[in-house]
């Protein structure tokens, strides 16, 4: 595939990013075996790529309450609601590995109140959702329902960030027609 397939936007070679860029960049390919388009197609602004990613691995990389694979089942519910294909398939495939269960990804992005979840992730992901539509509407009982389920306040901060923050990058891959890359789709289906 070439860059032109990449994004609406321009994107950079990878010799002609700044040397920190090219440097995660590479660092990421090492890692997965290949470069994920949303490090390319961001690099079109290389400041708001590191502010981008800071603020990414900020929310997605902390410790906490909430696992790696909460996380991820946040951004796969709240990118479906966005219809952004590049996130649903993306961090599918990363939810699969994180949660090793092949089949949760497409139960989360489908529905997710269908899916092989626990009573809390299910609340977790409702407020995800409400945040991710009518956020003016959140209010004491979400919290109270979340308390109930053993989010303490911070939790529910992550809960909120993460789903706001994706609702970013759900529009920006949209507007920019980002494809997703074709490893992501088999990632983490035979587990």
């Amino acid at each position: 595939m070439t860059a032109t397939h990449i994004s609406r936007f321009a994107v950079p070679e990878l010799d002609a990013m700044p040397e920190d860029l090219r440097e995660r960049i590479l660092g990421v390919q090492e890692k997965s075996g290949f470069i994920p388009n949303i490090f390319l197609a961001l690099a079109h602004r290389p400041d708001e790529f590191r502010a981008f990613f800071a603020y990414h691995d900020a929310l997605m990389e902390k410790p906490g309450n909430l696992s790696k694979a909460e996380r991820e089942m946040i951004v796969v519910a709240t990118s479906n609601i966005n219809q952004c294909q590049y996130c649903v398939v993306a961090h599918g495939a990363i939810l699969r590995i994180r949660a090793k269960n092949p089949l949760i990804a497409d139960q989360v992005a489908i529905n997710y109140r269908k899916a092989d979840l626990t009573p809390r992730q299910k609340a977790m992901l409702d407020f995800a959702m409400k945040v991710s539509g009518p956020a003016y509407e959140v209010g004491e009982a979400d919290f109270e329902t979340l308390a109930e389920h053993g989010f303490d306040k911070e939790d529910i901060w992550d809960i909120a960030g993460i789903a706001a923050f994706f609702g970013l990058s759900n529009r920006m891959a949209n507007v920019s027609n980002l494809r997703p890359n074709d490893e992501f789709f088999a990632m983490g289906r035979n587990i």
